[in-house]
């Protein structure tokens, strides 16, 4: 059975004790572990199948918090590493009335972007991994390199690549530079994730299905388009695949997409996808892995922060009606 590696940040949420507030009015937090490949991470281990994150933290009280939740909720973590030339990052969240949010960002460097290609592996991999990345670490940093190399390694022991631009544009000096980093590691990947809210911005084609197909490029066999409350699509070069998502009260919508994501690699691990079988895969158990995957994005945002907020594999099975 494969294994899931995710690299990139771990951090820090800190979310506002106070609804529709401004960021500079929020008088008090409660501290949630958090970062996109991390929350990816976590889903995949809560829901029964192994995960291990690739990073690097501060020596310091951020990082060791984060080191004992994620390994409480089945990450390992034996292959993040300490430091002390930089601290673990945070983010301050702002939730409106309606759940979506506004991030406020605290790296300048982080560790996290301190992890080097050097500290990379190729040893870890193995035939059937799967390796998920998102865009706010590939700023010209030591782990842009990272991402480099463990991409290469997955890809060469026949595992799966899996990317969520997963756009946070206050993290770039330029936006370009975000749309061309994206664009850069867009062609590694075997599978696309891009919500309705990121495709104008990535691809520059206002129609969507110009759009989605433009990101056929490279290795990439499948295209996730995520449309928040109202589910997904599943595209392959030649089918699109729709799904509906499941009405939920929302609380907070960070980590919904990596709720989703994390449902969705959980069923490919699973189902022992690779890149050969990918698109077999995915027509064959299209229905199950969708449901799955927006039943877990949706529980999350009954919940505040993301990991603290991830469901039971027994309570997404019973939104879905298993």
């Amino acid at each position: 059975m494969g294994k899931l590696f995710s690299i990139g940040e771990v951090l820090i949420d800190f979310i506002p004790l106070q609804k529709g507030v401004a960021l500079k009015d929020v008088f008090s937090f409660e501290r949630a572990p958090g970062g996109a490949p991390a929350n990816v991470a976590t889903a995949v281990a809560k829901y029964g199948q192994k995960a291990a994150m690739l990073s690097k933290l501060g020596n310091d009280a951020f990082g060791d918090f984060l080191v004992e939740q994620l390994v409480e909720a089945g990450v390992e973590m034996d292959k993040v590493y300490r430091t002390g030339e930089a601290n673990t990052a945070l983010a301050f969240v702002s939730l409106k009335e309606n759940g979506e949010r506004d991030f406020s960002f605290y790296r300048n460097p982080s560790a996290d972007l301190l992890l080097s290609a050097e500290e990379i592996e190729p040893a870890w991999f193995r035939a059937g991994d799967i390796l998920h990345f998102c865009s706010v670490d590939l700023v010209e940093s030591p782990m842009k390199q990272a991402h480099k190399k463990a991409i290469a390694a997955v890809s060469a022991t026949d595992g799966l690549v899996s990317f969520d631009p997963n756009v946070r544009l206050p993290l770039w000096e330029d936006p370009e530079d975000c749309r061309k980093a994206i664009l850069e590691f867009l062609p590694t990947a075997d599978i696309v994730k891009v919500s309705d809210e990121e495709l104008n911005f990535i691809t520059g084609i206002k129609e969507e299905a110009n759009a989605i197909q433009s990101l056929f490029v490279g290795n990439v066999k499948a295209v996730v388009y995520t449309k928040g409350a109202a589910g997904a699509d599943l595209f392959l070069k030649d089918e699109k695949i729709e799904s509906r998502g499941y009405p939920v009260k929302p609380v907070d919508t960070t980590g919904a997409g990596d709720a989703f994501m994390g449902g969705f690699l959980y069923q490919l691990l699973e189902l022992k996808a690779n890149p050969a079988n990918l698109e077999e895969v995915l027509r064959g158990n299209q229905t199950e892995i969708l449901r799955f995957a927006n039943a877990s994005g949706a529980l999350t945002t009954t919940g505040k922060g993301a990991i603290s907020a991830l469901p039971t594999k027994g309570e997404v099975e019973e939104l879905i009606g298993k």
